[in-house]
């Protein structure tokens, strides 16, 4: 995750004198599912390795914690480059910098598979990094602007809905093909989808004007907005606790002697998630704190239920299916609420968001194979609950400001 450009919520849609109003217009399906597969390909390129560990850590000639950090440097080229690039890209026409973003994704990905080196495999794990970062930093704004300020919800989560579909049916498929094939097919498979995604988008995406480069990211007078530094701090240690898990969920079940299931069990988590997002897209507008309240502790249930019930197979996979409902809106809930709490400042927090979400997906790698080789992998789902609880703290005392009970517009 992921996270994506803020939008300031008054941008409108490009509409021609004499169209239906907004109320009537249709959502641009076309263009939104291009997006929404621009999502999947960026997921799933930085979450593949969770379903492949043992295999690329076989093939890479490293350990698992090792090949652990393959999650993590990919984190970490979005956490370097995410502000700085956007910056700099800020004047480029939203569709070319996407093209260009899903273009460093297609040869990241193709080095990767053919790479036997695991020095040169972090390299280009970190220019897949890169490429999240400008594809980060334009997809929930190019969707938003697509739209009608009230269809911005909707359209968020379409575009969205990319992630859970990545966790739900690419992981699972990735770790199958790898299993059957190698794991190297999986990723020479996300460069394919990768080059059918640049034409559909070059042919249904409409273009949209960027905006002019505006230097440096006012952090210190964003972080003072009400609300701001709450949201952050939740997504920073909400990131952090899940992929703590996540990226070392094939390690885990391994451990507790579910091995070859890491496919079956992701895809219960995925398809969980996929209802979660659904939940989420219809009720956000006017149920942020709820949902987010929810999402929390639906995490937390899982988690405990994943560390005290570990040696039973199906609570395992209900553990699973809690986890999926409760992580699948994250991403739409922290990325409104970011973009609420902003107003004015919405573009600096979002950026700040992309970047503090990918240095809790680095610290989530880091901490997860320094946990797995100090403790072992029982310690997983106890670790995620202990940092759940400022989590909830957090979202609870945000009341007033960054997860406040009604949208500013739900009386409109």
């Amino acid at each position: 995750m992921t996270s994506a450009e803020p939008s300031t919520g008054t941008a409108t849609p490009l509409t021609a004198p004499g169209t239906a109003p907004a109320a009537e217009q249709k959502l641009p399906m076309a263009a939104l599912l291009a997006l929404a597969v621009a999502v999947f390909i960026t997921s799933l390129t930085e979450t593949l390795p969770a379903g492949l560990l043992p295999d690329m850590s076989a093939g890479l000639h490293t350990s698992e914690s090792a090949t652990g950090q393959t999650v993590t440097i990919y984190a970490l080229g979005t956490v370097l480059t995410a502000i700085p690039l956007s910056a700099a890209t800020a004047g480029w026409g939203r569709k070319r910098l996407l093209l260009t973003a899903m273009a460093g994704f297609a040869v990241a990905n193709t080095v990767t598979a053919l790479s036997a080196n695991y020095p040169l495999t972090l390299v280009a794990r970190f220019v897949a990094g890169v490429a999240a970062g400008l594809a980060w930093a334009l997809l929930a704004g190019y969707a938003r602007r697509m739209v009608a300020p009230h269809q911005e919800g909707r359209a968020l989560a379409i575009a969205m809905a990319g992630i859970p579909v990545a966790l739900s049916l690419g992981v699972p498929a990735g770790t199958f093909l790898g299993q059957v094939v190698s794991w190297r097919a999986a990723f020479l498979a996300m460069t394919v989808l990768t080059v059918v995604l640049l034409v559909w988008i070059a042919v249904v995406a409409p273009d949209q004007p960027g905006r002019p480069a505006g230097g440096k990211i006012p952090m210190r007078s964003t972080l003072r907005v009400p609300g701001v530094a709450a949201v952050l701090t939740v997504t920073l240690v909400f990131v952090l606790a899940h992929t703590l898990l996540y990226a070392y969920i094939a390690t885990f079940l391994d451990h507790i002697g579910m091995d070859g299931r890491a496919d079956s069990v992701l895809l219960v988590f995925g398809v969980a998630c996929l209802v979660s997002i659904w939940v989420v897209g219809a009720l956000i507008h006017r149920h942020l704190r709820a949902l987010t309240v929810a999402s929390t502790l639906l995490v937390g249930v899982a988690v405990a239920v994943m560390g005290a019930f570990s040696g039973t197979g199906a609570l395992v996979y209900v553990a699973a299916a809690l986890w999926g409902l409760g992580w699948g809106g994250v991403p739409t809930l922290l990325q409104t609420a970011g973009g609420q709490a902003g107003g004015e400042a919405a573009e600096a927090a979002q950026a700040m968001l992309v970047t503090l979400w990918n240095v809790a997906m680095a610290g989530g790698g880091i901490a997860g194979g320094l946990l797995l080789d100090a403790v072992g992998a029982d310690a997983f789902p106890w670790t995620v609950l202990v940092l759940l609880v400022p989590v909830l703290a957090l979202v609870l005392a945000a009341r007033s400001h960054g997860f406040p009970a009604t949208h500013p517009s739900a009386h409109s």
